[in-house]
C-alpha cells in the first residue's frame, strides 16, 4: 500500500470529515429528543452542556459533555491511526471549527470548550487530563464555567510544553485563542458582575 501520510488529498479527506463531524449539534439534537425545546431559544442561546444544564436536565447536559468531547476526540484517533500524527493535528483543528462554526446550523455554533478538552485528551492524554482538572478546580472556586473554561485552554500550551509536547504548542495556542474569542461576551460579564453561575436554571 503507497504512504498517504502527508497526501494532500489525504490530508484534506481528514479535514473535510473532521469539520463534518465536528458539526453535528448534539446539544440541539439531545435537548429535542428529550423534549426540552430549542436549546438556541434557552439561557444564552449557546449549543453547549452548560446552557443544556439551565433547562434543568443534568442528563441531557452530561450527554453533551461527553459527545462533544468525543466528536473532537475519535476525529484526532481515527486520523492518527489512519494517516498518522499530521492528519491528527488537521483532524483536531478542523473538528473544532466544526463545533465553532458548524455546517447544519448556518454557521452559528458554540464556543468549543468539551471539544477542546476531547481533542487535548486524545493528543496528549496527560495534558489533557491536566487540562480537565484545571477546569474542574476552576469551576469548583468560581461557580462560573466560562472563567473555568478561559483558565483550562490558556494553561494548556504551557502544560504541553512543560510535558514535552511542544509539536502541539503552536496548535493549542491557536486553539486557546479561538476559546478566548468566543467568549468575549463573557469576559464583559465577568467584568460586570452578571456572568451566570454554574447550573443557574432559566425561566
Amino acid at each position: 500500500m503507497p504512504e498517504i501520510t502527508s497526501a494532500p488529498l489525504a490530508l484534506g479527506l481528514v479535514a473535510l470529515l473532521a469539520y463534518l463531524a465536528g458539526s453535528i449539534p448534539f446539544g440541539v439534537v439531545i435537548t429535542r429528543a428529550m423534549g426540552l425545546g430549542d436549546l438556541r431559544q434557552i439561557g444564552s442561546g449557546n449549543i453547549g452542556a452548560t446552557n443544556v444544564l439551565r433547562t434543568g436536565s443534568k442528563p441531557a447536559a452530561a450527554a453533551t459533555l461527553i459527545l462533544d468531547a468525543a466528536k473532537g476526540g475519535i476525529a484526532v484517533l481515527i486520523a492518527r491511526a489512519l494517516v498518522g500524527e499530521d492528519a491528527a493535528q488537521i483532524a483536531a483543528l478542523a473538528s473544532f471549527l466544526g463545533h465553532l462554526y458548524p455546517v447544519w446550523l448556518g454557521f452559528k455554533g458554540g464556543k468549543g470548550v468539551a471539544t477542546f478538552l476531547g481533542i487535548l485528551l486524545a493528543l496528549a492524554w496527560p495534558v489533557g487530563l491536566m487540562a480537565c482538572a484545571t477546569w474542574a478546580v476552576a469551576a469548583a472556586l468560581t461557580r462560573i464555567s466560562s472563567a473555568s473554561a478561559l483558565a483550562a485552554s490558556a494553561l494548556s500550551p504551557g502544560f504541553l510544553a512543560f510535558a514535552g509536547y511542544s509539536d502541539l504548542v503552536l496548535l493549542a495556542l491557536l486553539l486557546a485563542a479561538l476559546v478566548w474569542i468566543r467568549h468575549a461576551a463573557n469576559i464583559r460579564r465577568m467584568r460586570d458582575g452578571t456572568e451566570p453561575r454554574i447550573g443557574k436554571k432559566t425561566a
